[in-house]
């Protein structure tokens, strides 16, 4: 455990895995770097989100052209990272963001993670995040936040699982 603090959330290395058995559900994914032709899934697996949560803070949903452009401007320390299925088909999606534009939070990055509903609750999102986590430790990021609005006891228990506590509300 290398016990390092993430965003006042403690998260202890871990591995990413490729498969998960999760409440005898056990799915296989791939996890690798986002590229533009993604941005179609990923758009869609988003803008389920802006049409039925809160998560995104978006209120329209993303055109298949601004969703490319935001991947345009993913590289480097801050990547976006896809899940695919055994039929290569982008069952979610994870990105690791500035925290904070002051320079004091230079070391500290937000992660989000966004799952297709049809894919919730098998291990997807808990493969992203641990591949979120070893990224993070990889670019010598200090702190990953993770804010989470509104009822999102799946997001809670998903950082929960990997190390993060709750630090405020």
């Amino acid at each position: 455990m290398n016990g390092r603090t993430r965003a006042g959330l403690k998260a202890y290395g871990s591995t990413p895995t490729m498969h998960n058995l999760v409440r005898g559900t056990f799915i296989s994914v791939k996890v690798r770097l986002a590229n533009l032709s993604d941005a179609e899934e990923i758009a869609n697996i988003y803008n389920h989100e802006v049409l039925s949560g809160v998560a995104t803070f978006d209120l329209v949903p993303k055109t298949l052209d601004e969703q490319r452009e935001w991947l345009r401007e993913r590289s480097g320390a801050l990547p976006c990272i896809v899940a695919l299925n055994d039929s290569r088909k982008v069952v979610g999606w994870a990105c690791l963001s500035k925290y904070r534009d002051r320079p004091a939070y230079g070391t500290s990055v937000e992660d989000s993670i966004y799952v297709h509903p049809e894919h919730q609750g098998v291990g997807v999102g808990s493969v992203l995040l641990s591949e979120l986590v070893h990224l993070a430790d990889e670019h010598g990021f200090h702190a990953t936040f993770a804010r989470i609005a509104g009822e999102n006891p799946a997001s809670i228990a998903l950082h929960s699982k990997h190390g993060f506590e709750m630090v405020g509300v």
